[in-house]
């Protein structure tokens, strides 16, 4: 305990840079680790459909200030989100694909920052045609509800929607190999940190010439 609360000396330091070649394994090995659990056991699958939003600012608020004009924006946003997430737009998800609600709302799905313009519906399963379905049935839930809203006249008419992206999907791993690679060899030379400045060697001339 007494050597971790005492701060590192200028031999500490000197010896950390001369022990090069240890700093060389430990990223390698690291690199290397990370590889393996990448591969053992890989990230689920992303895919990606994209629905085109337009508010419509001008002719919804024509005459009124930008003010105006952003607290709609914002109120209509609102909206859409929490339909987006709705127990009917999650049940008929969880019906189709067997998923419980509280997977899809937990782990499954997420949504992207939602504005005018597009809105990114990402879906993540362990089969890239699973993810590229579950992905695809969510957008097209979603602006199937949002037609029927304004129908309803709970949103506002000149809210229009469009599925852009909602076939033949690109799916690609949540998580790429390189920033396995890149987490396991910053987690080896942080350990080689600790190794070389804390751990004491009965033969501190054996560590320097690592």
């Amino acid at each position: 305990m007494k050597l971790l609360l005492t701060p590192p000396s200028l031999d500490d330091f000197i010896r950390l840079l001369k022990a090069w070649r240890f700093w060389m394994l430990g990223a390698m090995l690291g690199a290397l680790l990370g590889a393996v659990v990448y591969f053992v056991a890989p990230p689920p699958f992303r895919a990606q459909a994209t629905v085109n939003v337009d508010f419509n600012l001008e002719q919804a608020w024509p005459q009124d200030t930008d003010r105006q004009q952003f607290y709609y924006l914002e109120r209509e946003s609102r909206k859409l989100e929490e339909i987006a997430w709705s127990d009917d737009v999650m049940g008929q998800l969880s019906s189709e694909f067997a998923i419980p609600i509280e997977e899809l709302r937990g782990s499954k799905l997420q949504l992207s920052q939602p504005a005018e313009a597009g809105w990114h519906f990402y879906a993540d399963d362990k089969d890239s045609k699973n993810a590229s379905a579950l992905a695809s049935a969510w957008a097209e839930a979603f602006v199937a509800k949002i037609q029927a809203e304004i129908k309803a006249g709970n949103i506002n008419e000149f809210v229009k929607l469009e599925a852009t992206q909602s076939k033949n999907l690109s799916k690609q791993r949540r998580a790429p190999l390189s920033g396995y690679l890149l987490a396991g060899s910053i987690g080896f030379l942080t350990l080689a940190v600790f190794a070389v400045l804390f751990v004491k060697k009965s033969n501190p001339e054996g560590m320097t010439g690592l």
